[in-house]
């Protein structure tokens, strides 16, 4: 299998193992085929996301085991779609990101200057 990149070309970090996250819940931000949410950008959610996506019809607060998803609280990372980030972004609510376990993919629908603008992991 070969080594999946993050935004800056470098090896991608797990984002998060607890919660277990991922579309394919191996704590890291990898996408494929199956992946039609493109569940690519590392993020830290915060109340006023998970509100928004709630808004937007994505409830990532209550529990679902059929996806083994334990439901999320703020300060959480989790593996968000990319356009969910984009459109977070354009109406003030993006949570920040982790750039070093956030997918190469991303670059094809946000910038990297729009995402260093809410990096946790930059100095």
């Amino acid at each position: 299998m070969p080594v999946e990149k993050n935004v800056f070309g470098e090896e991608l970090q797990t984002c998060s193992t607890s919660p277990m996250t991922g579309f394919y819940r191996d704590g890291c931000c990898r996408t494929g085929p199956e992946d039609l949410g493109l569940h690519v950008v590392c993020t830290e959610v915060t109340e006023r996301f998970l509100e928004f996506s709630k808004a937007r019809g994505n409830d990532l607060t209550t529990p679902n085991a059929v996806y083994d998803f334990p439901g999320l609280k703020p300060g959480d990372r989790w593996c968000i779609c990319a356009l969910r980030w984009r459109e977070a972004l354009e109406d003030g609510y993006a949570p920040p990101v982790i750039l070093a376990s956030t997918h190469e993919s991303v670059l094809e629908i946000v910038s990297l200057e729009d995402l260093k603008k809410y990096a946790l992991d930059l100095a």
